[in-house]
């Protein structure tokens, strides 16, 4: 038998239904199973997989010839044998020309652009209509005519079809320790639908079967003897689900209304989350309602309130906050974890990149937030990130977007993402009694933008640390205690199907509840310089309470959620703004501002510098503030000297000498 009659044979055995199907829709290709062809016939899989132009143009014919009304329908094979799996850093000269699959991430893409499938060109002498299909990045004009004619055609018609380019990089798992390897890829015509190009946007996972192509490189016109390659996709698989793909069956739905109803539903999927980590369970809660969220809020005058919740976890060494911000990130689709030092070109946000050999100009490049959207992103070492990627964060934890003007691109990218993030203190342990500002390198403005801000300390306590020694020991002689008590796929559709499905408006009962927590708060310490709450804490209350109520699938927000939400508030201004000089909280000692306590000497100590300088002029000597201060009782005097140089309200003209601003 022939190639074309093997072909014949094959398609009417295995996918006549689907012939059928793919004509009555109008649809442009047939998806074959690689391991179908392997079956019916070893010689020409192995010959497609060595060959595959020639194959899949036969197939191609074969396939149009089956249909009522001729047309060229493309053949797309998936599961190509596991050994035809290549990683991206190790394709070679020797794959070119052959089926390969690979897989990775998509690092930046092209817009959708019509390109010239058959040039139709006329002859200047006889008329003639020649068509020349077109291979190469240029466009190709007939070699002659069949009157003999040259040169001197005249283009007067063409057949498009979509294209685009995206560059893929290998995955996070697969490259750490080493620079991930990129390759560029090639779709055209149904790999191109809307519906793919979604799929192929920056961000996705994606498992492409393709044949490996050269394109040649000119210098000055002149051909180089390096090439460089590319993959041209014969098929194009999602390899990680988003939050709308997960699938969740009619016993599913049953168990996470069952388990939503359950009272100790809070308590079961808090002991699912890390449970290889000990403890630290008031903070895994908070976790849990970050991974559901709260629900975004639209107002009549266009203003936008996210639902989506920021934590960030202050610790000592050794505390276990790496493993966390990992295991969380795994949690969910497209969920990410990236380290301070680490985050590449793209950084967080978004960059603008130029490729001009594939896609033509200025192309935007995606950043970690953009490719997390909706959904989390896991940031360790968030203190040491680059000033620029920190500054450029303001826009996207509020407003949830990122704007771009760069070379001729103006775009403001989606990011609706929770932030989760993991920071050491300066002096290596965390020290209750000095405000946050002074211990990490986080701008206030960006402190502020945190729902909540915990403090995961390493203090010896006998007990405490007998139990932690005995669970890590346990837990290596019998790794089945920490198993989670729900499964982490079913935990995964459980929060699927909460974020989707429910959306919880607020009771006046539980309104009343945060109204009078965020009231009592505020006038705590009425008519004294301490602030206990501000109005950003407010906003996390509800976001807290919303995601609470998500959890029981609960349409209502009600005062349960509130006192749950306003318990995860209290201990997170504890921990991190608590004035142990005042005895008080102190919303400036959380938020990274100047606590009251400090101010109040602040103001002493610059009322002792103003008085000094109406008795001996406006030059004066630093020995005698100091003096004069601390026959006041004021201690750290140098460290309050240098707060007021700081914020320019004092200055040293000279050595030891100090000048009001």
């Amino acid at each position: 038998m022939s190639e074309t009659e093997i072909l014949e044979e094959f398609f009417r055995q295995f996918y006549e239904k689907d012939i059928l199907e793919l004509m009555e829709k109008g649809e442009s290709s047939l998806t074959v199973d690689f391991q179908d062809l392997d079956r019916f016939n070893p010689e020409l899989a192995d010959r497609l997989l060595n060959d595959p132009d020639a194959v899949l143009d036969s197939a191609r014919e074969v396939l149009s010839s089956l249909l009522d009304e001729p047309r060229k329908i493309e053949v797309r094979f998936k599961n190509l044998p596991e050994s035809k799996t290549v990683r991206i850093r190790n394709l070679r000269s020797s794959h070119i020309g052959k089926f390969v699959c690979i897989e990775g991430v998509v690092k930046r893409a092209s817009e959708v652009k019509p390109e010239v499938e058959v040039a139709i060109f006329e002859c200047p002498d006889c008329g003639e209509k020649i068509s020349v299909p077109q291979s190469e990045r240029t466009l190709k004009p007939p070699d002659s005519c069949v009157c003999g004619k040259k040169s001197g055609f005249v283009l007067t018609d063409k057949k498009l079809f979509d294209a685009r380019w995206i560059v893929l990089e290998e995955p996070f798992e697969l490259s750490v320790g080493e620079k991930p390897g990129q390759v560029t890829v090639y779709l055209k015509k149904d790999l191109t639908t809307p519906e793919m190009q979604r799929k192929t946007d920056p961000g996705n996972k994606l498992k492409i079967n393709g044949v490996v192509r050269e394109i040649k490189k000119t210098v000055r016109g002149r051909l180089k003897t390096q090439m460089d390659f590319f993959i041209e996709a014969n098929y194009v698989e999602p390899t990680e689900i988003e939050w709308e793909e997960i699938e969740i069956s009619k016993e599913d739905e049953k168990k996470i209304k069952e388990l939503a109803s359950d009272p100790d539903v809070y308590k079961k999927l808090v002991r699912s989350i890390a449970p290889s980590i000990f403890g630290l369970d008031t903070i895994k809660e908070a976790i849990l309602l970050q991974l559901v969220g709260g629900v975004p809020h639209e107002l009549p005058d266009g203003t936008r309130i996210r639902g989506d919740i920021h934590i960030l976890l202050v610790g000592d060494p050794a505390v276990a906050k790496s493993q966390l911000l990992k295991l969380v990130a795994n949690i969910i689709p497209r969920g990410r974890y990236v380290s301070g030092k680490g985050v590449s070109g793209a950084g967080l946000t978004a960059t603008v990149f130029r490729d001009e050999e594939f896609m033509g100009g200025w192309v935007l490049e995606a950043g970690a937030m953009v490719l997390c959207h909706k959904g989390v992103i896991a940031i360790d070492e968030f203190d040491k990130m680059s000033k620029d990627d920190q500054i450029a964060m303001h826009e996207a934890l509020e407003q949830q977007t990122i704007s771009i003007a760069k070379a001729s691109i103006v775009a403001t990218l989606p990011a609706q993402v929770s932030v989760l993030a993991g920071s050491n203190p300066k002096f290596s342990r965390f020290d209750p009694f000095k405000p946050i500002a002074e211990q990490i390198d986080i701008p206030d403005t960006l402190l502020s933008r945190f729902d909540l801000k915990f403090a995961i300390r390493d203090v010896p306590d006998r007990k405490r640390d007998e139990e932690l020694a005995s669970y890590v020991l346990e837990t290596r002689l019998d790794p089945k205690k920490v198993e989670p008590e729900i499964p982490p796929e079913f935990l995964r559709k459980f929060i699927a199907y909460v974020r989707k499905h429910c959306h919880p408006k607020m009771t006046r009962e539980a309104s009343e509840k945060i109204k009078e927590f965020y009231v009592k708060m505020r006038n705590m310490y009425a008519g004294e310089d301490t602030v206990a709450i501000t109005l950003r804490q407010n906003e996390a209350l509800v976001r807290l309470a919303e995601a609470s109520a998500k959890i029981r699938l609960s349409d209502r927000v009600e005062a349960q959620d509130a006192e749950r939400a306003i318990k995860l508030m209290k201990y997170s201004l504890e921990q991190l703004g608590y004035d142990y000089e005042t005895g008080r909280i102190d919303i400036d000692k959380l938020e990274g501002g100047t606590p009251s306590s400090q101010r109040s000497k602040i103001r002493k100590l610059m009322d002792i510098i103003e008085r000094l300088e109406r008795e001996m002029g406006k030059d004066i000597p630093k020995e005698d503030i100091v003096a004069a201060a601390e026959s006041e009782g004021l201690k750290n005097i140098d460290e309050l000297l240098s707060k007021l140089k700081s914020e320019g309200m004092i200055y040293e003209p000279r050595l030891n000498v100090i000048r009001k601003t």
